[in-house]
Parts: structure tokens; C-alpha cells; sequence
């Protein structure tokens, strides 16, 4: 039996669990079991399945695609947008699903470049996140044109007028930055799907057997394969993190560029990419804990992967906050009338519960809730922290775009701005994108990465030194 102060010695070695055993790394289980639990989900799906399927597409089509079409035939002025709000939902929306994007990249790249090894299970389905929120935000520039028929003017190539793309509009940044990281991301999350969808197709028969087939281009496992793969992942993982970075920037400068009142601010970046880890890391915790529920993928999402993004949540909170306040001294400090107009405009005016709540979702419960350990490992407690943070993150965008267009410095072209029910059926038929892509990708796709966990647990040891167990890890070649 271990001493007393090896035991002391052990729960430093095991800040996540008291019995080793409960970590993922370190509880092996047979290749074909773990190929079982994964492809069990994905090979049958109940009425309820199809049910909420209906229901998302239903949505889609009547909320995205249906009030698209009847604002394209009677044009942007069913719209709440007016002088001197150029930029409504439509926008702030656009910026949402810009910034949850940045979840897969952080998540797995990121993590991936540090060696976080806790990251083994998470990295597919934050990845697909990635790609799909990229696909509901790079709707949006081509739904606040109106006449989207013209929206191939943004690419910059010679048109029927002669004319080239104006890259002194924010669209044209935006459209670059969103190809460029929606093809990369594209690959990323492709490539180390490879050995998962040979698994799928080595246990699948008739038109899966087939689709798998084409995906995994004739994997083997061969050993000049998995080096190749290797090779591959790494030099994408650290390439993606500058596309990444720069994505959120372009964005933060479709403000930061301009004249108007709370947009003139040299920090805009780094608290925009913040703002965007921060929600997008909750949007990733909230998703698997529905996909652990629902799929019974309880074996590979364990409370230690939580625990662990619980706590990035946790440091992102205070670096929001930081940014945050920070953005308000320039303001503040400058002694400009308007700028106090506008503080005054988000603490007191019509703003004001959405500036409140926006605090208290965003600082408040996070940082009453997450320190405790207690909180971190309750799924019910972080699904409604997690989303909590996400509907106070998007309305600061919605405080950053609509609120600060509503002053300027003519307060003759002063105005205010309320959402139409066009508006807010679009971004909630996004919404309904999202999570109908999500659901059919469930289906198709290997959530877990499979090699990667049975990777991880090669490479994880357990030895003894002395009268204390170690944790030890090989490098795998």
C-alpha cells in the first residue's frame, strides 16, 4: 500500500481523477470494441432521428431559405435595416459563426502543436464544427448584398464591366478570408479522417461500404502511410493557426477601419480572436455533451475532456473581460462628447439589458461557477453555462454592430434599430443549418477519431520509481 505522501504524490500526478483508470489514456479496451461503441451510433438511427431531421430541414427551408427569397423579391426594405444602421443582424450574425468557427482550429491544432494529449477524442468533432459554422457564416455577405445574383463582383477576377474587385471593401476581405479558411479547414478535418473511414469501410456493407471506399483513397495502415499522415497533419496544424488568426483580424477590421464612433480602436483584433476561442470553445463543450448523450460515447468523452475545456473557458473568460474593458478606456479617456454618448447609450439606453446581460453570461457566471470542481464535472451545469456564453457573446455583437451604428457625430442622423422578423428567422434557419449538417455528419462520419485514442493509449504507460506510480509516454514513430 502507498504511503501517505505518495498518495499526496499520486493526486498531483492525477489533477483530473483520483483513480487513474477513470482516464481515457489509461483504460485500454480491444481495437474492435472501440470500433464497435464508435460505428454502433452511426449504423442506426431511430424514427426520433429522422424526426428531428424533418424537423431542422423544415426549418431550414422555410426560416433561411424561404424569408432569403421573399427579401430578395421585395428587396432589403422588409428589412429592419435603416439610416443610419447600415449593418443589423445579418452582420453580428456573420461574426457569430466566424468566431465559433475558431473552435476546431483551437481545439485541435492548437492542442495538437502543444501535445495536450487530452485533446485525443475532441479534435473530429470540433473540426467538423469548424467547417459548418464557416458554411452558415459565408452566407451572410452574400445575404446582406440583396441582389445576391451579383455577389460574383467580390471575386477578383475581370467582370463583363471591366471592372476589378475593390479591395477597399470589407467584403472583398471577408470573402478571401472566409475561402481560404474554409478550404483549408476543409482539408484539415479530411485528412485525419483517412485511417476512420477505412475502419468504417472494413465494417460496412452496400452503399456505405462503397462511400467509404472513395474517402479513404485505398488506405492499408501501411507504415510509409502513417508517416506520410503524419508529416501531413503537423504542417497543416501550423499552418492553420496564422489563417486562423487572420480570419478574426479581417473581420475586426471591417470596423476597426472605419470612422464611426466605438469601431476606432487598435485592439479590436486580438479581442475579437479572443471573443471568437471563447465562444467557440463553449459552442464545442455544449455540442459533445450532446453527442456523448445521444450517441453513447460515454467510453471515450469522460469528465477528465470537460474538465479540461471547463478550464480554457475559465482563462478565455478573463481574457475577454480584459479586452473587453480595455476597449472602453480609449473611449472614456478621449474626452470626445459622443464616445461618452455611447457608454451612457449602453449602460442606461435601450441597450442596456442586452449590455447587462452580455456581462453576466460572459463574466458573471463563468467566473462564480467554473473555478469550482464540482460545477466542471456536472454536464447539466456546464451545457447551460456553455450556452449561456454563447447568447452573451452574440449579443456583443449585436452591441458592437447595430448599437454603435444607432450614434455618430450628427445627432440629426442619430436613429434606432429593431430586427424584423425577416432578419431573425434567417439567423435562425442558420441555426437549424448548423445542427441539420451536424446531425447528418453524425451519421456518416466518425466523430471520434478511433486511431488517435487506440494512439494515445500505445503510447501511455504506466511504471513504478520507487514506492510512487508514473504516468510515462513514448514518442511513436
Amino acid at each position: 500500500m502507498l504511503s501517505e505522501s505518495t498518495s499526496k504524490f499520486k493526486n498531483l500526478i492525477w489533477p483530473h481523477e483520483d483513480d487513474p483508470k477513470e482516464r481515457l489514456l489509461l483504460d485500454p479496451i480491444p481495437q474492435e470494441e472501440m470500433n464497435q461503441i464508435m460505428l454502433k451510433p452511426m449504423l442506426k438511427a431511430g424514427p426520433g432521428y429522422w424526426l428531428l431531421v424533418a424537423l431542422l430541414a423544415a426549418i431550414v427551408l422555410v426560416c433561411l431559405f424561404g424569408y432569403w427569397f421573399y427579401m430578395v423579391r421585395w428587396g432589403m426594405g422588409i428589412a429592419g435595416i435603416r439610416r443610419p444602421v447600415g449593418w443589423g443582424v445579418f452582420i453580428a450574425t456573420f461574426v457569430f459563426w466566424i468566431g465559433i468557427s475558431h473552435s476546431g482550429t483551437f481545439v485541435s491544432a492548437i492542442l495538437r502543436v502543444f501535445n495536450a494529449e487530452y485533446r485525443r477524442p475532441i479534435t473530429r468533432a470540433a473540426e467538423l464544427m469548424t467547417t459548418f459554422s464557416l458554411a452558415c457564416g459565408g452566407l451572410f455577405p452574400i445575404i446582406h448584398l440583396g441582389r445576391a445574383w451579383v455577389v460574383y463582383y467580390m471575386i477578383p477576377m475581370p467582370n463583363q464591366r471591366g471592372l476589378w474587385d475593390n479591395f477597399q471593401s470589407p467584403l472583398a476581405w471577408d470573402l478571401l478570408a472566409i475561402t481560404t479558411y474554409l478550404l483549408s479547414s476543409t482539408i484539415y478535418v479530411y485528412l485525419p479522417m483517412i485511417p476512420d473511414l477505412a475502419m468504417a469501410r472494413d465494417h460496412t456493407t452496400g452503399w456505405r461500404h462503397v462511400l467509404y471506399k472513395l474517402a479513404s483513397l485505398g488506405w492499408r495502415g501501411l507504415e510509409y502511410e502513417w508517416h506520410y499522415l503524419h508529416k501531413a497533419i503537423n504542417i497543416l496544424a501550423f499552418a492553420i493557426i496564422p489563417i486562423m488568426f487572420s480570419v478574426h483580424t479581417i473581420v475586426s477590421w471591417d470596423f476597426a477601419m472605419a470612422q464611426q464612433i466605438g469601431w476606432r480602436s487598435s485592439i479590436f483584433g486580438p479581442y475579437f480572436v479572443v471573443g471568437a476561442i471563447f465562444s467557440g470553445v463553449s459552442a464545442v463543450i455544449a455540442v459533445l455533451l450532446v453527442v456523448r448523450k445521444t450517441m453513447n460515447l460515454q467510453y471515450f468523452l469522460r469528465t477528465e475532456h470537460f474538465e479540461a475545456l471547463a478550464k480554457l473557458v475559465l482563462i478565455f473568460s478573463f481574457s475577454w473581460a480584459y479586452f473587453f474593458f480595455n476597449d472602453y478606456l480609449v473611449e472614456w479617456y478621449g474626452g470626445e462628447w459622443v464616445g461618452h454618448q455611447l457608454l451612457t447609450l449602453q449602460a442606461r439606453g435601450p441597450l442596456a439589458p442586452f449590455w447587462y446581460a452580455m456581462l453576466f453570461f460572459n463574466i458573471v457566471v463563468p467566473w462564480l461557477t467554473l473555478w469550482n470542481k464540482k460545477v466542471r464535472r456536472s454536464p447539466m451545469a456546464l451545457f447551460l453555462i456553455t450556452l449561456g456564453i454563447n447568447v452573451g457573446m452574440y449579443l456583443e455583437r449585436f452591441i458592437i454592430i447595430p448599437g454603435f451604428l444607432q450614434r455618430n457625430r450628427l445627432p440629426f442622423d442619430w436613429g434606432t434599430y429593431s430586427p424584423r422578423l425577416p432578419e431573425i428567422s434567417i439567423a435562425l434557419g442558420t441555426l437549424a443549418l448548423f445542427s441539420l449538417l451536424y446531425l447528418l455528419a453524425s451519421r456518416v462520419i466518425p466523430l471520434i477519431p478511433v486511431w488517435e485514442v487506440l494512439e494515445g493509449q500505445l503510447s501511455h504507460s504506466r511504471r513504478r520509481i520507487g514506492k510512487t506510480v508514473v504516468t510515462s509516454i513514448a514518442e511513436l514513430e
